[in-house]
């Protein structure tokens, strides 16, 4: 498997996407040979080389004649089928167009077959969108990730007048990922590039654990002093690490809390995704014994495990830090004891075993079914998985 990581410090914007693939390796003479196939008149790319920020990047220069058309969902989606581009290239174009269709839609309060596409619908936009799906496709890339996403600030001039950042289309395609903005006061994430990203990106948090095989920096068309006007992407294979090395630390000490009710939330913060839940006995002020209870969350989850703790637990207030995490690929395999089956947790790094352990739960299963106890039935599970490896 191939991924791609979206480095969005800078926003995201159709042109900087392609600009980042073809610096990153993406085929560049194909890449203007397939956006011809989309038989827009008169039009051609061209990928310049530049700096920004002292970074050197590839900057995307779309050639076309004046474009006053308001373009139909359906018109854009008949020119991308009719282009015989690769079937994942156009299933994803298709895909990017029919979001925007509906966030307009929806903004618009109209069906989305009755939609123009204003700005999205120009050509500039469409070469941007489906060159960026092609580019995806000629590199290789198979799952996508994403940063949090930098909106920028201020003021955006668009069809409908001066708005503030984000715009209408873009806050809405963002709704529920994580973004902030920093820098000048800019539009520095545009529908086109909000509209990619929330699509076709699998999630949105840290750079994942990878094998880097290529970077490449897509310009932006001005020159901040705060930061180089820049997309980068990454890519690479997965790498032994399977989770994500970026978590938080969500804790909170309690000594008003019964035991039953602890037990309760624990359970509860499990079930709604977090990674580890833990209960350490503590000494809080006036010599109260209490517990410090502690949740490990991946980084999109901490806002709504947070909001579970001060629903489900006494506490007034919560501590939450970042932490690093180190974890090993895991897998299952499964082992014949004699009693029966029994799943055997296994942690590798790269191809050699560091780690296993037989899954309690199998084991207590077969304890209470055959009548033999617990750590006979684990130590069978371990002999068994040796066996196994040798």
């Amino acid at each position: 498997m191939r991924i791609c990581y979206l480095d969005c410090f800078s926003g995201i914007s159709g042109d900087m996407l392609l600009g980042a693939l073809a610096d990153a390796g993406a085929d560049q003479v194909e890449l203007a040979r397939q956006i011809g196939r989309l038989g827009l008149e008169a039009v051609g790319v061209c990928f310049e080389k530049c700096s920004r920020g002292g970074i050197a990047a590839t900057k995307l220069r779309v050639q076309a004649p004046p474009d006053p058309q308001h373009r139909h969902l359906s018109h854009i989606e008949k020119i991308i089928q009719s282009a015989g581009l690769a079937p994942r290239a156009t299933e994803q174009s298709l895909a990017v167009f029919r979001r925007l269709g509906e966030v307009e839609a929806a903004i618009h309060q109209v069906p989305v077959e009755e939609v123009h596409f204003h700005e999205v619908g120009a050509v500039d936009s469409i070469v941007d969108i489906v060159g960026a799906c092609v580019a995806l496709e000629l590199l290789g890339v198979d799952r996508i990730h994403c940063s949090p996403l930098n909106l920028g600030s201020g003021t955006v001039k668009c069809e409908h007048g001066t708005l503030p950042v984000p715009a209408p289309a873009t806050a809405a395609l963002v709704q529920g990922r994580p973004v902030y903005s920093r820098g000048p006061a800019v539009e520095l994430t545009t529908p086109t590039g909000a509209a990619i990203a929330t699509t076709l990106a699998s999630d949105f948090g840290p750079l994942p654990p990878m094998r880097l095989q290529a970077t490449g920096y897509g310009a932006g068309e001005s020159e901040f002093p705060e930061h180089p006007n820049l997309l980068r992407v990454l890519l690479g294979e997965p790498s032994a690490a399977a989770e994500a090395t970026e978590i938080w630390v969500l804790e909170a000490n309690l000594d008003d809390m019964t035991p039953q009710v602890a037990g309760y939330v624990s359970e509860r913060l499990l079930e709604a995704g977090a990674l580890d839940v833990t209960l350490s006995p503590v000494y809080m002020k006036k010599d109260r014994p209490g517990f410090t209870l502690t949740v490990l969350a991946k980084p999109h989850d901490r806002e709504r495990l947070s909001a579970l703790l001060f629903a489900e637990t006494t506490t007034l207030g919560i501590r939450a830090y970042p932490a690093e995490r180190r974890v090993l690929e895991r897998s299952w395999v499964e082992v014949e004891t004699g009693l029966g089956r029994v799943r055997v947790k296994v942690a590798r790094d790269g191809s050699q075993v560091r780690n296993f352990a037989p899954e309690y739960e199998d084991c207590r299963r077969l304890a209470r079914e055959k009548g033999v106890p617990l750590k006979e039935i684990i130590q069978a599970a371990n002999f068994a998985f040796l066996a196994k490896q040798r």
